[in-house]
C-alpha cells in the first residue's frame, strides 16, 4: 500500500514537471515570436528611412520663361532670349564635364565648336544648333514653371519647402565662386536614381536665386 502511494506521488511530480516543462517552451517561443516581429518592424522603418530620399525635379516637367524645355534650338533661344549677352568656348572655361560631350571626337578636333551662351547670368551649352540650360539665374523677369508652379525670384523659402519637403529639410550652405555663402538644395533628376548627377536650387537673402544641373568628373 505504501509502495503504491509512493508510486501515484512520483507519477504526479512528473506530470506536474512536465506541464511546467510544456509551459516554459510554450513562453519561450512566445517570446521569440515577438523579438522576430520587432526585427522585422525595425527593417521596415529603416527601409523607410533609406527611401526617404528629397524629392526628384524631372526636366520635361520644367518650362523656362514659361516656353523651352531644357533643350531647345538657336532659333528658339533667340525667340526668348533675343541674344546672348556674350558667346565663350567651353575650351576657356574648361568644365570638368558637359552636356554635349557625346559629340566630343575622339582628338578632340571639334572641341572649338562647343560654347557657351551667357544671359543675365544664365549659362546654357551650345553645340552647332543644338542649345541646353547649365545654370539658369532668377534675374530680372526670369521664372520657370514646374508643373505649372511658378518660381521666380521672389520665391520663399516656405514656398519651397511646401514643394519639396524633404529637400528644405536638408538645406545647406555652400560657397560659391563670386557669390560666397548661398543655401542650397538637391533634387534628383530621376525616380530610380539612374542619373549621377542632380539640381541644385541656390537661395540668396531667403528667396530663390539660381538653379544648377551638377554633374560628377
Amino acid at each position: 500500500m505504501k509502495d503504491l502511494t509512493f508510486l501515484i506521488i512520483i507519477l504526479m511530480t512528473l506530470s506536474c514537471k512536465d506541464k511546467n516543462e510544456k509551459l516554459v517552451e510554450s513562453n519561450i517561443q512566445l517570446v521569440e515570436s515577438k523579438i522576430t516581429k520587432t526585427e522585422i518592424k525595425e527593417k521596415a522603418d529603416t527601409l523607410n528611412v533609406e527611401n526617404g530620399l528629397n524629392e526628384v525635379m524631372k526636366q520635361e516637367d520644367i518650362l523656362f520663361n514659361g516656353k523651352l524645355k531644357r533643350y531647345f534650338t538657336i532659333k528658339e533661344f533667340e525667340k526668348v532670349f533675343v541674344k546672348a549677352d556674350s558667346i565663350k568656348q567651353l575650351a576657356e572655361e574648361e568644365p570638368c564635364t558637359f552636356i554635349f560631350d557625346t559629340e566630343l571626337k575622339n582628338d578632340n578636333s571639334n572641341m572649338n565648336e562647343f560654347l557657351y551662351f551667357y544671359k543675365e547670368g544664365s549659362r546654357f551649352e551650345n553645340y552647332k544648333e543644338k542649345i541646353a540650360v547649365d545654370e539658369f539665374r532668377f534675374t530680372n523677369n526670369n521664372f520657370i514653371l514646374y508643373k505649372g508652379l511658378k518660381l521666380d525670384k521672389t520665391t520663399t523659402i516656405n514656398d519651397l519647402k511646401n514643394i519639396f519637403p524633404k529637400a528644405m529639410n536638408e538645406i545647406g550652405t555652400m560657397d560659391v565662386y563670386g557669390e560666397g555663402d548661398l543655401q542650397v538644395i538637391q533634387l534628383r533628376e530621376d525616380e530610380n536614381n539612374i542619373s549621377d548627377g542632380h539640381i541644385n536650387l541656390f537661395l540668396k537673402n531667403g528667396k530663390l536665386y539660381y538653379m544648377h544641373w551638377w554633374f560628377p568628373c
